[in-house]
């Protein structure tokens, strides 16, 4: 059947927007933002973030961002004084109608194994649930060597799923150049790697926390500031290497230890089931972890 003249004007419009949607997603640091959004709808995240994850300077990612927001497929979410950026999910899917609107002589159910086009179940996570991908913070006193090391692990261990991060409560300058030095040896990217207050992770700016877990030693009195009920929060008590004081050979043992200590609590934490466990489990789970009698280097 011939299209109406008012028809085709529509279908010539649809046809537009979806070449400036397509030509947005035409470059690779865009397409990786947009997966991103997606990946984390509907939370937000400041541009700064999301040139942070996508390993492009700032000023690059806003001008990729005012693109996609251009094209329908990011929206601007205003937090108080911080503008952030959403995914828009109405307008990415009027994209994947588009493509799939004539398949299957206009049945796009009979397509198959496409992951779109499979049947939803009606249970979704309830809001207490927490869905990759995770903004992870590693809370100690100093953060300079076993936060650090565990923000070292994490970016690794987590293959993209958590975004690693690190503090002090009374920050040292830098991070002691022996935990660098062994970092480095065992092929983690060091270059990002710095002391930084907790005041840091607190602004309106700031990237928004999943989990905070602490590194303090507090059996043996170290300091860790209490922290709100936002995060599920975890103790993982650790020696603290700046208060060892013995030959270089046995601070390289102890230096060891501790990141294998901290390498295996990583590796039981980031296999957790986390689409099936609420907050309280969560944080049950993180403490298990923890307990230097369950997890031993």
């Amino acid at each position: 059947m011939a299209l109406l003249p008012a028809a085709l004007e529509m279908e010539s419009a649809g046809s537009d927007i979806a070449l400036e949607r397509f030509g947005s997603l035409a470059q690779p640091t865009r397409l990786q933002a947009l997966r991103l959004l997606l990946a984390i709808h509907p939370e937000s995240l400041a541009a700064g973030e999301i040139a942070r994850r996508c390993d492009v300077p700032h000023n690059t990612m806003s001008t990729h961002l005012s693109i996609l927001t251009r094209a329908g497929l990011v929206e601007v979410a205003k937090e108080g004084r911080a503008m952030n950026y959403r995914a828009d999910v109405a307008g990415f899917h009027d994209l994947v109608d588009f493509l799939t609107r004539d398949c299957c002589n206009g049945r796009p159910e009979l397509c198959g194994q496409s992951s779109y086009n499979r049947p939803q179940t009606s249970e979704r996570p309830g809001r207490d649930k927490i869905m990759p991908a995770f903004n992870v913070l590693f809370l100690c006193t100093h953060n300079s060597a076993r936060s650090i090391m565990a923000e070292a692990l994490l970016e690794k261990i987590g293959h993209g799923k958590f975004h690693a991060y690190s503090a002090g409560s009374d920050p040292a300058k830098e991070p002691l150049p022996e935990v660098i030095e062994r970092l480095r040896h065992l092929g983690h990217n060091v270059e990002n790697l710095r002391c930084k207050p907790l005041s840091e992770f607190t602004g309106a700016n700031a990237p928004k926390m999943d989990f905070v877990i602490a590194l303090c030693d507090t059996p043996e009195g170290q300091f860790c500031p209490d922290l709100d009920n936002k995060f599920v929060t975890g103790a993982w008590p650790l020696p603290d290497p700046v208060l060892f004081h013995g030959t270089p050979a046995e601070k390289t043992t102890l230096l060891n230890e501790l990141y294998a200590m901290i390498r295996r609590r990583i590796e039981v934490f980031v296999s957790l089931p986390f689409a099936s466990l609420d907050r309280m489990a969560l944080k049950a789970r993180l403490d298990e972890i923890g307990d230097t009698n369950r997890v031993s280097p």
